[in-house]
């Protein structure tokens, strides 16, 4: 009996760690149909975005000291063509655990902070893959950033610093908690029409949507 009683546990903890573990995926998207071409170089212009637990999580600019980062369903990130994913490994980290690691990450990237040369979307996921399973994404997938940072005072202002002057709403989910955030992308009052800068978090159909994740917020000790 003692013997079954021990089997019927340790099948109950195989169960809740293959419950608890996922795939980390790297998805890749072109920003230029030119990507075609200079693939297979090994250069090209690039987003990708991290799938864990069935969402994938980008960083994208707006104008405001908020969280940039965002989770949309995988593969399907809006203004971007899709392109191939990258199997980083496998991690052991329950979905509400998670949950809390991205709430922290997104405290650090917040959307003013975006810069396309040192701080971009594929920056996020490399530190992303870093902390979940002490890998790097493949050096193709930003090698054009680091290309850029050499001569950055050569390139355009509107291509160093690539904005997208929309202010993020949080609404709460489903299950009434506040660690994110359904978004409706609201046109900040201040964007003049003249200065149109690319869209990096705009679907072109606005089919898709966006769930910005809304930052831990730092606990207030009591002195």
């Amino acid at each position: 009996m003692g013997t079954a009683k021990v089997s019927d546990s340790s099948s109950r903890d195989q169960i809740a760690r293959n419950h608890n573990e996922t795939d980390v995926v790297l998805n890749v998207y072109d920003l230029t149909p030119y990507n075609n071409y200079t693939y297979w170089f090994g250069l090209g212009i690039y987003h990708s975005g991290i799938e864990v637990h069935g969402k994938e999580y980008g960083f994208g600019a707006h104008d405001f000291p908020i969280s940039g980062v965002f989770e949309v369903e995988p593969r399907s990130c809006p203004g971007f063509i899709y392109r191939c994913s990258i199997s980083l490994g496998r991690i052991n980290m329950p979905s509400s655990e998670f949950r809390t690691f991205i709430e922290d990450v997104a405290s650090e990237y917040h959307g003013d902070t975006y810069h396309l040369i040192s701080k971009n979307c594929n920056h996020f996921t490399d530190d992303m893959a870093h902390r979940l399973t002490g890998k790097s994404i493949p050096g193709w997938v930003n090698r054009m950033a680091r290309l850029g940072s050499l001569c950055s005072c050569l390139l355009p202002e509107s291509l160093q610093v690539t904005t997208v002057k929309e202010l993020p709403e949080y609404h709460d989910i489903e299950d009434g908690t506040d660690s994110a955030s359904t978004s409706t992308p609201r046109v900040s009052p201040e964007v003049d029409d003249t200065d149109q800068e690319k869209h990096l978090l705009s679907s072109k159909d606005g089919s898709s949507e966006i769930a910005f994740i809304r930052e831990a917020q730092a606990s207030c000790k009591m002195p």
